[in-house]
């Protein structure tokens, strides 16, 4: 009995990790490979097969003709996911109508383009481009910062700590487990981006899922009804539910989840926000308001820093970890200086619920102001700090810093590097920005 439900469920893990689930996806969407154009072109058939284009480094599967496993023989075929019928739907080979595009960014560690395919639905792809984006830099460095001038700085916080341990943790175990990207083919890489990561589990899953559902938990009940309007629990819900669906099914279009990683990513993300959730009255508390909590931040972040890079050999999501550990503590730092010096304080208990302000042409102006000057000075910050970072670490371990790419694969300088530049940048964003507009009268 027990070796039959076994045997069942690794079945089961099998058939949702197929990448052949990703490719029907696609091709449900309207995303064609663009080989099998050129192998018809001329109506003669390429003799081109087995090209496999998936992640780089470790998380690589690249075979040499007839090492291919009995999954990679299946799929044998054409570059980025064209495939023959299975691919275009044709087996005649005509061309796929839409327009034929390239990823928008290239691979983070090989500077890999990628690969030409066809766009037929181009809502959809913008879509799920959008959705892709939520999970991002660019995202993050918008959307963290902006609730913290303009909404509510004490959620604002407490998302970022729930933030942090969720993408730290998708991160590390990423790293543990080492399964590599769909393959291609038959899936088609709309995204080159993180190609050359591990997979399992889906971080922006993971994120797409705690971070709307931590705001609605977070926000619940600590504004006042408007009028006889009621805090609209069934828009909140709505948000999660499209936001959470919105990232993931984007992963499984860009060819860089599976449908396992997916559900892994999910689930996974509720584990932690159970597991922590409770914590957070403590750890806020702790960060802003302990004598030796910048110490502890430190060290803490960066021990974790450490440990995260002892799991496997250097690739992209080594740097992107250091990032998100920088980013907290630079925040958990600016939350300390914030009480110490009575910036952004907490309102006192018997405020609660909040009256929340009139929508008008000029709060809305305000909060536009604030957030293009603070993101113009976060932007500066990264981009000085970036400047001065790498070739002073290069310089101190004797490093040739002349090839930044290169120079960022030592574990030495990547980790330094992403810890100051965006420990720095949240550190600004939480006190710094708020402290210049208090100054200006922006507050």
């Amino acid at each position: 009995m027990a070796g039959g439900l076994k045997a069942g469920f690794v079945r089961l893990m099998d058939y949702l990790q197929d990448p052949q689930h990703v490719a029907r996806f696609q091709r449900l969407c309207g995303v064609r490979g663009t080989e099998l154009r050129d192998r018809f072109s001329n109506g003669v058939p390429s003799a081109r097969h087995g090209d496999v284009q998936n992640g780089g480094g470790d998380a690589t599967r690249r075979k040499t003709a007839g090492a291919e496993s009995d999954g990679e023989k299946r799929n044998n075929g054409v570059a980025n996911g064209a495939a023959g019928e299975s691919v275009n739907g044709n087996k005649n080979g005509v061309e796929a109508q839409g327009s034929a595009v390239k990823p928008l960014r290239r691979n983070s560690l090989t500077g890999d383009v990628g690969q030409e395919f066809i766009i037929e639905n181009k809502f959809l792809y913008y879509l799920f481009t959008l959705g892709t984006e939520l999970g991002n830099e660019l995202f993050y460095i918008s959307f963290f910062p902006f609730f913290m001038w303009n909404v509510d700085a004490y959620v604002s916080r407490r998302l970022v700590v729930v933030w942090v341990w969720v993408m730290y943790l998708g991160q590390c175990t990423k790293d543990l487990i080492r399964w590599p990207r769909p393959a291609s083919p038959p899936v088609v890489k709309v995204e080159m981006f993180y190609n050359s990561e591990y997979s399992m589990p889906s971080t922006h899953a993971m994120s797409g899922t705690a971070i709307p559902l931590s705001l609605f938990l977070m926000t619940y009940g600590r504004w006042e009804e408007v009028s006889v309007i009621k805090y609209p629990v069934l828009l909140g819900l709505s948000l999660i539910i499209s936001w959470c669906v919105l990232v993931c099914l984007s992963r499984i279009y860009m060819g860089m989840h599976s449908i396992l990683d997916i559900i892994a990513g999910f689930l996974y993300s509720l584990l932690i926000l159970a597991v922590f959730s409770p914590a957070l009255d403590i750890i806020d508390n702790f960060n802003r308001t302990h004598p030796y909590a910048p110490l502890l931040i430190i060290s803490l972040h960066v021990g974790l820093g450490l440990f995260s890079f002892t799991l496997d050999t250097w690739s992209t999501s080594r740097g992107d970890t250091a990032q998100i550990l920088g980013s907290g503590a630079g925040i958990a730092l600016a939350s300390h200086v914030n009480y110490r010096l009575g910036l952004l304080p907490d309102p006192p208990a018997s405020m609660f619920p909040l009256q929340p302000p009139s929508f008008t042409l000029t709060l809305i102006g305000l909060c536009l102001l604030r957030f293009v000057l603070g993101v113009i000075i976060l932007l500066a910050t990264r981009a000085v700090m970036k400047a001065l970072t790498i070739p002073l670490v290069c310089r101190l371990l004797g490093i040739p810093s002349n090839d930044v790419r290169k120079a960022r694969q030592h574990m030495e300088v990547e980790l330094p590097y992403r810890y100051i530049v965006y420990g720095t940048v949240g550190l600004n964003a939480l006190f710094l920005v708020p402290f210049l507009f208090a100054r200006v009268g922006l507050l």
